[in-house]
């Protein structure tokens, strides 16, 4: 079974018409997307949008072979045109099955929000599944076959693709591309890296996929080291990157500090921002999670798992860290990254990046900066991606 995407944006495109934002300034070339339609082996359409005979053409097909086009979501613009030829557009009602003389055989999946999803079975036995603008499958049960390729709104809806990775209706060899792009990441490399974070991909227009080759499906990073300074956006870009997998467990390494207004203020504009299905962990100690099987961890942060680590080695007393502190915190720092050298969990750790700032006053000060700085680089030497954040913007390291 062969999906040629006719149009991978959102449905008012990108660019979007007047728009003047930066995404869709740099939206050219092959970075320009029409509205969301697929062509599935030219004989079923899914999404009828304005161009799609022009959409194929430039593809190399053409539709007089469809036999069915089915519509996955209301479209608010302007009517579209049937071109001659084309049958009508219709809608599958949830939970049933079209089967259509071509062999393939259509079930319509219900979603949490207005719109269809749809699942095809080709005459091959190949699986896909299709999930409108803004929508996620509801009603997943476990456990569900994997589909070979799934196509869905992951930057608008990253929790839909954790709900099918959940009941394993995406698994690791299930080639998870993003469509109904629109400009809420700037096109390119940026979105090309996000999506790859995900575990998922994005084609220009007109390419046409087999489904069932999984050759050119990213490998997610098993430990990631994210790095920035105050408020660069680091802690974001660590839960962006963990939104698209289930059962997320949140490691918060700097305790509640009862009776600190400010702190408390900070830890609750992060569990908002976290998915309500993630845990929460209050923890320092990060060995025995790492070495347990389990879900991915978010450490937030190593920053302060120091600032622990060293209150109990005595670091702060000059005659204490002379007399062993020092060698205690060394071996604290080994025992840690060597429980990420061998975790099998996927890890995303965050860390502050203090080495660029103003040299501390106090001699203690001065001390934390530098063990940060070795933490950091032991750590990073252990992760298979590293990330600098800067003003919001992620810069790669490594991976």
């Amino acid at each position: 079974m062969d999906v040629t995407l006719l149009g991978t944006g959102a449905p008012a495109g990108l660019p979007r018409p007047d728009c003047p934002c930066a995404a869709c300034a740099a939206a050219q070339g092959e970075d320009a997307r029409a509205a969301t339609a697929l062509l599935v082996d030219g004989a079923l359409l899914l999404d009828l949008t304005p161009g799609a005979a022009f959409a194929a053409a430039r593809a190399g097909h053409s539709l007089s072979g469809v036999r069915q086009v089915l519509l996955s979501h209301p479209h608010d613009g302007p009517a579209v045109e049937v071109p001659a030829g084309l049958p009508q557009p219709g809608r599958v009602p949830d939970g049933r099955e079209l089967a259509l003389l071509t062999g393939h055989r259509v079930r319509a999946v219900a979603l949490d929000a207005p719109g269809t999803g749809y699942a095809v079975t080709g005459p091959d036995g190949r699986r896909l599944l299709y999930v409108p603008p803004g929508g996620a499958p509801a009603g997943l049960e476990e456990p569900v076959e994997p589909y070979d390729l799934v196509l869905a709104d992951v930057v608008g809806r990253p929790d839909a693709l954790a709900r099918l990775r959940a009941v394993g209706a995406a698994g690791p060899t299930t080639d998870v591309v993003a469509v109904h792009l629109d400009h809420d990441v700037p096109p390119g490399r940026e979105l090309a890296r996000r999506l790859a974070a995900a575990g998922a991909r994005t084609v220009p227009d007109g390419t046409t996929l087999a489904v069932g080759s999984y050759e050119d499906v990213p490998d997610v990073p098993r430990r990631t080291l994210v790095l920035g300074g105050a408020r660069s956006g680091k802690s974001v870009e660590a839960e962006r990157r963990l939104e698209p997998f289930p059962d997320v467990l949140y490691v918060a390494t700097g305790g509640s500090r009862n009776g600190d207004t400010e702190w408390a203020a900070r830890v609750g504009a992060h569990r908002e921002r976290r998915p309500g299905s993630w845990r929460t962990a209050e923890t320092c100690d990060l060995v025995p999670l790492l070495k347990d099987e389990g879900p991915p961890l978010l450490v937030d942060c190593l920053s302060l798992w120091l600032t622990d680590a060293m209150d109990a080695v005595g670091a702060w007393d000059d005659e204490e860290w002379a007399d062993g502190g020092e060698r205690a915190l060394r071996d604290r720092v080994r025992e840690l990254t060597q429980a990420v050298r061998g975790t099998r969990r996927t890890l995303v750790a965050v860390s502050n990046e203090v080495g660029s700032g103003i040299v501390p006053a106090t001699a203690s000060g001065r001390r934390y900066r530098d063990e940060l700085g070795r933490l950091n680089a032991a750590f990073a030497a252990e992760c298979e991606q590293v990330l600098l954040v800067v003003a919001g913007q992620a810069l790669v390291l490594r991976g």
